[in-house]
């Protein structure tokens, strides 16, 4: 990993560092001394020592800054812009390690994964395939995954994308970055490599995150909400949606219609998963979900696929383990460097003290990114599940309505309960907006967010109408 060569390379010039310092001071004090001597060769002895204390002058700024340069230098090349909104994020994963994930959780390892992560919170009870509420999400869900190529050619799909009108679905202006491949290191230094050679070849293929998602509606009603997890294609990524969001959903805005519930097979899902999962019993005929209640789960749902799509996972595991801890090391590594003259006097403790506490700075650091991390990734996710909903034909404006009747509990949190319930019991998100200078709580940053979304759309369309329309008076 470049991140690794970086850090080794770093830490085998700060090892030099202490030599050249040495002879820094062990040059100023001969200096002291030529200043009180008589020798008839002193002014040849102080240009020679004075010449000598330049160079190890310039040596010591080389090796000080040979470890922030190299990291620094590592974190621009691993810059990338996010899908769809343009934002500068690091993701330091290699494709191998991304590739490994994705092997890794495709097919069942995902959900033996999202197993692991709902027995933290007890014995895991999911849905019956033949609950028709089952149906009802994956159906859903489905439906937002059929727009998801739409997002890679969408002004090349929708060229009329502006021309709806008042009672209509108000659709997107085309993405200044589709939802293309994410562009890799290799990719570059393979172009470079071409160019000084004069010749082109064919880019290795890529593959887009995209359907098919895995799903699992776990049998949890006192739990208000859904989360994704993963990483890759071929069922790598999924989502998991809580019963109690859909009893919510359904208690607000009963139907007027019953139908027996659809027939489904079970035999197939119980055989794969029957030894990491329960099965709850079936719910007997139930009444048509409306329009109403299918747009609150097409919200819900577009938000945590939006996550996937973005890549949000891999993003996190990035900041969380590599580069917060990087910079971490880095500094400590600089500092014990620095004290290593005087640290050598009292034993190896103090040394090892310093380390523990760059240790302890690297949890604490890490917690307080990932907050922020997750922030702007929440709020991003907020404005990519609009695009999603509008192309799939619901209205993205019931999302503001959505998000400003949810409140931050851990009944409502975007994990599993288990983990919902320490963020809330050891946490202080009030501390945490502090530091990263937030004054709002999520909830409102990413409904003023959204609206804001929904305002530029509709700029844009009235711009593209005024354009269409100067274009065709001047024919």
């Amino acid at each position: 990993m470049a991140i690794d060569i970086a850090g080794a390379a770093g830490r085998v010039a700060l090892t030099f560092l202490p030599v050249v310092l040495l002879k820094k001071v062990k040059g100023h004090h001969v200096l002291r001394r030529l200043e009180t001597s008589t020798h008839p060769d002193v002014e040849e002895k102080r240009t020679k020592i004075m010449r000598k204390q330049r160079n190890n002058t310039i040596l010591f700024h080389i090796l000080l800054f040979t470890p922030i340069f190299l990291f620094w230098a590592t974190l621009m090349a691993s810059l990338e812009r996010t899908p769809l909104t343009g934002r500068w994020r690091l993701i330091l994963l290699s494709p191998e390690e991304e590739d490994d994930i994705a092997a890794q959780l495709a097919g069942q390892g995902w959900y033996s994964a999202v197993a692991d992560i709902l027995a933290q919170d007890g014995p895991v009870k999911l849905i019956d395939p033949a609950d028709w509420r089952l149906v009802w999400v994956h159906n859903t869900l489905h439906r937002l995954e059929g727009v998801i190529p739409v997002l890679q050619r969408e002004g090349e799909l929708l060229p009329n994308w502006m021309e709806y009108g008042p009672d209509d679905v108000p659709l997107p202006p085309p993405a200044e970055f589709p939802l293309r491949p994410r562009p890799r290191a290799s990719d570059y230094l393979r172009r470079m490599a071409e160019f000084t050679c004069a010749r082109t070849s064919p880019p290795p293929p890529h593959g887009v995150l995209g359907p098919p998602y895995s799903l699992i509606v776990v049998d949890k009603p006192d739990s208000s909400n859904a989360f994704s997890y993963g990483f890759g294609p071929n069922g790598a990524g999924g989502i998991v949606v809580f019963s109690g969001f859909l009893n919510e959903v359904l208690s607000k805005h009963p139907p007027a219609t019953s139908q027996p519930a659809p027939p489904q097979p079970t035999s197939w899902w119980s055989a794969l998963f029957g030894g990491l999962f329960t099965l709850a019993s079936p719910l007997p005929a139930h009444s048509a979900p409306t329009e109403e209640q299918t747009s609150q789960l097409a919200i819900l749902l577009a938000h945590e696929l939006a996550h996937l799509i973005l890549a949000h996972h891999i993003e996190t595991l990035s900041s969380g383990s590599i580069i917060w801890p990087g910079i971490t090391s880095i500094a400590t590594d600089i500092v014990r460097t620095l004290l290593f003259p005087v640290t050598m006097l009292f034993g190896p403790f103090i040394n090892d003290a310093l380390a523990s506490v760059g240790k302890v700075s690297t949890g604490e650091i890490t917690r307080i990114s990932e907050y922020c991390t997750s922030q702007k990734q929440e709020v991003e996710a907020d404005v990519v599940s609009a695009r999603l909903l509008a192309h799939a034909g619901f209205d993205p404006r019931h999302a503001v309505h959505f998000w400003e009747g949810r409140t931050d509990t851990p009944q409502t949190a975007e994990c599993s309960p288990a983990l919902a319930q320490e963020r809330f019991r050891n946490e202080d998100p009030a501390l945490q907006r502090r530091w990263m200078g937030e004054t709002h709580p999520l909830n409102t940053e990413r409904v003023e967010r959204l609206k804001a979304e929904l305002v530029r759309w509709e700029n844009a369309r009235r711009d593209a109408l005024r354009a269409r329309q100067r274009e065709q008076e001047g024919r």
